[in-house]
């Protein structure tokens, strides 16, 4: 049974996670990883998600407002022993209806054009391709989407 924990970037469960998810991504980045992990700071996010299984931190989420009305997706990431159970979708709804529960009316995110699974993920919970955005205007690698909030 996955359970949901709402916390903050203090968490060191977050923390450790996020360890994960950046060795992966400089890796499937390559020379690109630099310019993206400046981006990706996770001090001071006040909007994290974690995901345990067995009482062990497998997957974390997070999200922080970008303008009025939208938040954006960040730090997904479901550790290997996690994945192909539904976990990151089940963090990204979770994620989508607190940012709901805060009055905004949608989700942006940027990913890879290199992170498959991440794209099919987005895909398969309703995001749509947009224009890129923001740090993102201009880079061949990445995919931006959005998604409207029920």
């Amino acid at each position: 049974m996955i359970q949901l924990l709402r916390t903050t970037s203090e968490h060191p469960d977050f923390i450790a996670l996020v360890k994960s998810l950046d060795a992966y991504l400089a890796v499937t980045d390559g020379d690109e990883h630099a310019f993206y992990n400046q981006y990706n700071k996770i001090d001071m996010i006040r909007h994290v998600v974690l995901a345990y299984e067995n009482d062990i931190a497998i997957g974390c989420g997070a999200i922080k407002a970008f303008g009025d009305d939208a938040m954006e997706v960040k730090r997904m990431f479901v550790a290997e022993a996690g994945r192909n159970k539904g976990i990151a979708s089940t963090l990204l709804k979770e994620l989508e209806h607190w940012a709901a529960e805060l009055g905004f009316k949608r989700c942006v995110l940027e990913t890879g054009k290199r992170q498959a699974e991440a794209i099919a993920l987005y895909k398969k919970n309703g995001y749509q391709v947009t224009e890129n955005y923001g740090q993102y205007i201009g880079v061949a690698n990445s995919v931006c989407f959005e998604k409207v909030l029920a």
